[in-house]
């Protein structure tokens, strides 16, 4: 069963009236939307389960159950959002494999892939002791809230082999643009976790616990529908045949340096990016129980915008990936500038909607009625926040799709230590809130400025296609 044609062929139907009426250059357009509609609604699963995860815990009558899975997500931001480099990776190098026409190569990106992540999924469940012991001796919070989120930590920690590995299929299926296999597989993921939020929360009353626990087995579930998808994608003589080529391609070191430094890079982009909203959510806890709470749900619609855009970056990175290796130069700016436009007007969506109806939206969220009126004064930090990261992300996208890293890495440095850490200490210094999110907007903002100057001096277009013209 076709799963890629059966979910995209509302689309399909515009495409053929769009590139009659489209100039040369946006030809693409109809095949960008149609890949961006899928990744955006698989993407959107992650944080709308995130959501109904605090919805359910937000309307326990301790506030503790909430607040210390807040805090222990901080811990899984760096266990699992760090670690979400081997899908963006995967996706780069399964794309530009694709481009290049090579089977094989195609076959290779994935099971490297899939080689790390097995392996660090199993490091993490070894070390699961120490993590937590380290983890919650950096982390602030009150004593309830502490043990709430270490319960959630220990629940959810048992599903890391299975997330990395899901990372890896996820990318993998990306880069080939096999979309409608990747919004089944996060459907089954997230509604799974969704009726077992309620049997485990709500029916068996294991609270935060339950939380945890839910997350783990849904994602059992998904690793299981992503290995029969490959499965069956592997049969016939000709893939039996690739496959057996990407064994022999394994033991390639010079491809596999070339692909850990790539790894690497974006692996550092995740730590600094991840830190930055680690050290905002602690900072938020030693300002009070009150204010993490408050500061958690709206990075709740913060994480949703965030999700909802690396939809359309995914396909971009995608495309760009693939007309790079094709060759096809001109149509790199196109696509960039499609994404950002896009994604600007999707943040502000975001952010308008939980600044013109708070109560309705936060009420979903908590019955907490001293957190639902105090959170509406910071929502209009929304703004600036989702807009500055759609521009960030979007640039992001069009670097790893160049597989060009090492500006992706310089970029993030600058931004958390030259602009980040100093409006962080000050925010510390003055106790405020509103100082605490304007360092995270800062961050972004510093990260776009520096990305912008690398694109428009040594990464345009009209450069890489002259050295590509240039003989090695």
């Amino acid at each position: 069963m076709n799963f890629d044609r059966i979910f995209a062929w509302p689309l399909t139907s515009l495409e053929v009236f769009m590139n009659l009426a489209l100039p040369s250059q946006y030809q693409f357009l109809p095949r960008f939307f149609r890949l961006a509609t899928i990744a955006v609604l698989s993407n959107m699963m992650v944080p709308l389960a995130g959501l109904v995860d605090t919805a359910f815990l937000g309307h326990l009558e301790d506030i503790d159950y909430l607040a210390g899975v807040i805090l222990g997500s901080i811990l899984f931001d760096y266990l699992y959002r760090v670690l979400k480099f081997l899908r963006t990776s995967t996706t780069a190098l399964t794309a530009q494999a694709v481009g290049e026409e090579d089977q094989a190569e195609v076959w290779v990106a994935g099971l490297r892939s899939a080689l790390v992540a097995l392996l660090l999924g199993l490091g993490i469940l070894a070390l699961q002791y120490p993590l937590q012991k380290f983890g919650f001796a950096l982390l602030t919070g009150a004593p309830g809230v502490e043990q709430s989120g270490m319960d959630y930590f220990y629940g959810r920690i048992w599903g890391a082999p299975a997330v990395l590995l899901n990372f890896v299929i996820l990318g993998w299926l990306l880069g080939q643009e096999r979309n409608g296999l990747v919004l089944l597989i996060s459907l089954v993921a997230n509604f799974s976790n969704v009726g077992l939020d309620y049997l485990m929360i709500n029916r068996w009353g294991w609270a935060s616990a339950g939380a945890g626990w839910a997350t783990a087995s849904s994602q059992y579930l998904a690793l299981a529908l992503g290995l029969i998808s490959i499965v069956v994608l592997a049969q016939g003589e000709k893939e039996k045949g690739e496959f057996k080529a990407a064994i022999a391609k394994l033991s390639d070191w010079g491809a596999l340096r070339a692909t850990i430094a790539l790894k690497g890079n974006i692996l550092i982009r995740f730590v600094i990016l991840i830190t930055t909203y680690s050290l905002f959510t602690n900072i938020s806890s030693s300002f009070g129980t009150e204010v993490l709470a408050q500061n958690g749900l709206l990075l709740q619609i913060a994480l949703l915008s965030q999700f909802t855009i690396q939809g359309v970056g995914m396909t971009s990175q995608t495309l760009t990936g693939n007309f790079k290796s094709k060759g096809e130069y001109q149509l790199l700016l196109p696509v960039l500038l499609t994404a950002i436009v896009t994604t600007l007007l999707m943040a502000l969506g975001f952010a308008a909607v939980a600044i013109a109806f708070p109560e309705t939206l936060f009420g979903l969220l908590t019955n907490h009625a001293e957190i639902n009126d105090s959170v509406r004064q910071y929502t209009i930090w929304l703004i600036p926040l989702l807009e500055s990261t759609a521009l960030a992300f979007m640039l992001e996208a069009y670097f790893i799709g160049l597989k060009a890293s090492q500006p992706l890495r310089n970029g993030v440095l600058f931004a958390f230590f030259g602009i980040y850490l100093p409006c962080l200490g000050l925010a510390i210094w003055q106790q405020s809130n509103n100082l605490l999110w304007f360092s995270l907007v800062s961050y972004m903002l510093g990260l776009v400025v520096y990305l912008g100057w690398q694109l428009l001096t040594r990464f345009s277009p009209q450069t890489l296609a002259l050295e590509s013209k240039q003989p090695s």
